[in-house]
């Protein structure tokens, strides 16, 4: 298989996200065992500077253009296709973020590739690319041998770990690309979270809480549990379509991936949407009143009974231990 592995730099307010470093570290791993260079394509305008954060990668392809400033899949797909025409990568490594969805959408078309999605694992065996991806709301897990040609990956946030920083500054290349002034569709606001709420994905740990909690009023148990243990509270989907929480808080497949350290999941059924966004973390509880229930099958301990008086235990358990 011929050609380099790419990923594409995505940033955010002139952040790097953290998705970006998480493939940089995968998209290293392969470049390294398939014995091919690891370039990162960075699309901006004014955005020079962030290259220097992709340190792993041995170079970046630097595109600079007054419509690829602010996120957006239509002009970024024709930049990314034109530059894939030219030079054929392998394999281009993109987030599965909402950030990266229309780009995801829009540029295998553009080029002409096939697209995995919801990559989980990105391996070498017998000097090719092999994919695992969930599909059908993770009913399904698909494992897929990548071609000859150039193959796009939309990788899970939280699959892996970020790259290690302090890798040395990559190499720079500037690189032209023909677009049109007008980029078709134009970012008009950014929608920032409520005031004062916590990036879930950061957490080493989480108080989980979904329909077996009975009620609303019923998180405040929670969060007194996730306030004794350092951590914070998030929910599967059916608690935030109540508007139970934000949906910044939610955890899953709609929602976001989480690979905290303590997970406990309370009054959670299991469904396979939300396994799929938090089956990484490194510890898991799981409370439920039913013994049957499929959040049990990937619990490293399981407690069967009524998700309330759990979390009030454990609660008082550990404000006992910390007085």
């Amino acid at each position: 298989m011929a050609g380099n592995v790419w990923i594409v730099a995505e940033h955010w307010k002139g952040a790097v996200s953290d998705a970006t470093c998480e493939l940089l570290a995968l998209g290293r791993d392969l470049a390294d065992r398939l014995g091919v260079r690891l370039e990162a394509v960075l699309l901006g305008h004014e955005a020079r500077a962030m290259a220097a954060s992709l340190g792993p990668a041995d170079a970046v392809l630097y595109v600079d253009h007054p419509t690829l400033a602010d996120a957006g899949g239509l002009q970024a797909s024709r930049a990314i296709a034109a530059l894939a025409s030219a030079r054929q990568p392998m394999a281009i490594l993109v987030p599965a973020t909402t950030v990266s969805w229309d780009l995801l959408g829009l540029l295998p078309a553009r080029m002409g590739a096939p697209l995995v999605n919801f990559c989980r694992q990105v391996e070498v065996v017998d000097g090719a690319l092999r994919v695992s991806s969930l599909l059908y709301g993770g009913k399904m897990a698909v494992t897929v041998a990548a071609g000859d040609g150039p193959v796009v990956l939309a990788v899970l946030p939280g699959i892996g770990p970020a790259a290690v920083e302090g890798a040395a500054a990559p190499a720079i290349e500037d690189v032209a690309v023909d677009l049109p002034g007008d980029p078709g569709v134009r970012l008009l606001e950014y929608q920032e979270p409520e005031a004062g709420d916590v990036d879930i994905t950061q957490q080493d740990v989480l108080v989980a809480v979904g329909r077996g909690i009975s009620s609303q009023a019923n998180i405040e148990v929670a969060e007194e549990l996730a306030s004794a243990l350092g951590g914070a509270v998030c929910g599967s989907r059916p608690v935030i379509d109540q508007g139970w929480l934000p949906l910044s808080r939610q955890v899953g497949k709609s929602g976001v991936t989480v690979r905290p350290r303590l997970y406990v999941a309370a009054g959670i059924s299991g469904a396979p949407e939300h396994v799929e966004g938090m089956k990484g973390a490194e510890l898991i509880v799981a409370v439920n009143t039913d013994a049957g229930a499929p959040i049990f099958s990937v619990a490293h301990y399981g407690i069967v009974d009524d998700a309330t008086d759990v979390l009030e235990a454990l609660a008082e358990a550990v404000a006992r231990r910390k007085g």
